[in-house]
């Protein structure tokens, strides 16, 4: 059985979070999702929603067999308890591919690290934009 684990804040699930799951599902037999706890989201602004409710919001999609919320101090805690054979990462996120096999080695683990392409289906795929547009539409000018 191969498993794929997926990682990300969830803040506002929208279709390019749908696709990356998707994606990263068809990689695998089983699909473990690792939700970011709040206080480690440090690359974008504090989600809005709870972490347990984006992991609850994660764990309700058909693609996903198992969500969990990641560790506070140690990003591999969860992926050693887990053990994947592969490790998707969405078109955005900031990590650096060669990087992150260098550091799974040395945890003694094995995972192919795969990065899953932009959603082809429409500009709305990322909750950046999407809240630029919703600012957009309210005559609000976004914070950059």
């Amino acid at each position: 059985m191969t498993r794929v684990v997926a990682t990300g804040t969830f803040d506002l699930l929208h279709p390019g979070h749908i696709y990356y799951l998707e994606e990263s599902g068809k990689l695998g037999d089983e699909l473990f999702v690792i939700v970011a706890r709040d206080a480690n989201v440090k690359h974008k602004p504090r989600p809005v929603i709870p972490e347990e409710q984006r992991r609850c919001m994660v764990a309700a999609l058909r693609v996903v067999d198992h969500a969990v919320l990641g560790d506070p101090a140690d990003m591999f805690r969860p992926i050693r308890e887990i053990r994947p054979d592969v490790i998707t990462i969405g078109f955005n996120q900031h990590f650096d591919t060669e990087v992150l096999v260098r550091q799974l080695t040395e945890q003694s683990l094995g995972a192919r690290v795969v990065r899953i392409n932009r959603c082809p289906d429409g500009a709305l795929c990322s909750s950046r934009l999407i809240v630029k547009e919703i600012l957009g539409r309210s005559g609000c000018e976004p914070d950059t």
